[in-house]
């Protein structure tokens, strides 16, 4: 299935939002480490994208920021029940993340839920240990996803449902974060594995 004329609208969107808050953040700020690294003013800037967030885990467990992003991670928040768009991506930043284990560098897939009334913990950690056996699933109440969702500038909404298949349009963007740094980095959709991975492994390196 293609992804919708209105999906795609929300990207642009979305792709504009966070541009325009990374231009202002990058201006405000100083030096910066990553100038390098960075494909045009696409990321980074003193916490103007990313955060602190709590969500719940595959156990169940009610886990923090700081108890996930414990290595550079790789975000992505979708959904379960989406039957093209958040597969794939999250298929590419697995892909991404063992090319950047062949690199030497260990990094963790992130997938985090925009839909908890369907995505339960044990929904969550069984499509994520489908996709990597190190990706994170998570959770939460609809609150927690909300605030972790607005802290990375992400959008959702879900279409009217009339059963328990209805869709859900969100922004598609994935988030390099690094401890210490916080989110660096956005990729959107089009950029492969291979890019992703040496673009990732670029912030990585300039961190250390």
């Amino acid at each position: 299935m293609a992804v919708s004329t209105q999906r795609l609208a929300v990207a642009a969107v979305s792709v504009v939002a966070i541009g325009l808050v990374v231009s202002f953040a990058l201006t405000r700020g100083g030096s910066d480490q990553f100038a390098d690294c960075r494909q045009g003013v696409v990321a980074g800037g003193a916490g103007a994208i990313g955060g602190p967030f709590t969500l719940v885990d595959k156990t169940g467990a009610t886990v923090t920021d700081a108890d996930v992003i414990t290595q550079p991670s790789l975000l992505y928040f979708g959904y379960t029940f989406c039957p093209d768009v958040c597969p794939l991506d999250n298929a590419r930043n697995a892909e991404a993340v063992d090319a950047l284990e062949e690199m030497g560098y260990q990094v963790t897939p992130v997938f985090i839920s925009i839909d908890p009334n369907r995505d339960t913990p044990e929904v969550m950690g069984e499509f994520a240990s489908i996709m990597h056996p190190r990706m994170i699933g998570l959770t939460g109440s609809e609150e927690q996803v909300r605030a972790a969702s607005q802290a990375y500038r992400t959008y959702y909404k879900a279409q009217p449902a009339e059963d328990d298949y209805y869709l859900v349009d969100h922004s598609t963007q994935t988030y390099l974060v690094l401890p210490g740094h916080g989110f660096v980095e956005y990729f959107n959709r089009d950029v492969e594995p291979q890019q992703m991975a040496e673009r990732a492994a670029c912030f990585i390196e300039a961190a250390s």
